[in-house]
């Protein structure tokens, strides 16, 4: 058990049978919120994809690591309305919002959902992979089989350390977290698909 992040596709996406993971209600109620912003509906969600070990077509990372690292280095970098929009969502979706969206509607840990942009999370997540000095180039980009998780847990993040040294490698656990957020905001932009929690 635990919580895993992963990516929603079409089929949970526009269903609406939420026992079954449908997250319909999610998606129309979000569109109306966008309409009365002026702004597109958002209906480009990608149809499920066959899970391939490395293709990069879907997301699934568990948040195994504490958090505490990682809450100290929002506040010595973020303000706190941007260590909420980083951190506090319960939807991540591939287009720009000025602000979160609450939605009436209970996520799988919260009584409301809240909907915030992937550009804006990629860009905090950025300003934290740079101010830590994580060497992006060896942290997996396509993160479809929990490959962060292991890298982090399992696989060699210490031997790394050792051979990239840097703030980062100070706290593993705030780093893990770092390129989670990162990377997942990549992710929902290049595929085009909500980020959720479950």
């Amino acid at each position: 058990m635990g919580i895993y992040l992963v990516s929603s596709s079409a089929r949970d996406w526009f269903d609406a049978d939420e026992e079954e993971g449908g997250r319909g209600a999610v998606g129309a109620l979000l569109n109306e919120e966008l309409g009365r912003r002026g702004l597109p509906p958002y209906t480009s969600v990608p149809e499920p994809a066959k899970l391939v070990r490395g293709s990069g077509q879907s997301f699934e990372e568990k948040l195994v690591p504490p958090m505490d690292g990682f809450s100290a280095l929002c506040e010595a970098h973020l303000t706190q309305e941007e260590w909420e929009l980083l951190c506090g969502w319960t939807v991540l979706v591939p287009i720009s919002l000025d602000e979160p969206i609450v939605l009436p509607v209970a996520s799988s840990y919260t009584d409301e959902t809240v909907v915030v942009g992937a550009p804006q999370v990629l860009a905090l997540a950025e300003r934290l992979a740079t101010a830590v000095g994580l060497p992006v180039d060896e942290i997996p980009e396509a993160c479809d089989n929990l490959d962060l998780t292991y890298l982090f847990l399992d696989g060699p993040v210490k031997e790394l350390a050792a051979a990239r040294p840097g703030p980062w490698a100070e706290d593993l656990d705030a780093a893990f977290y770092v390129a989670l957020y990162l990377r997942a905001a990549q992710h929902s932009l290049r595929r085009g698909c909500p980020m959720v929690y479950c």
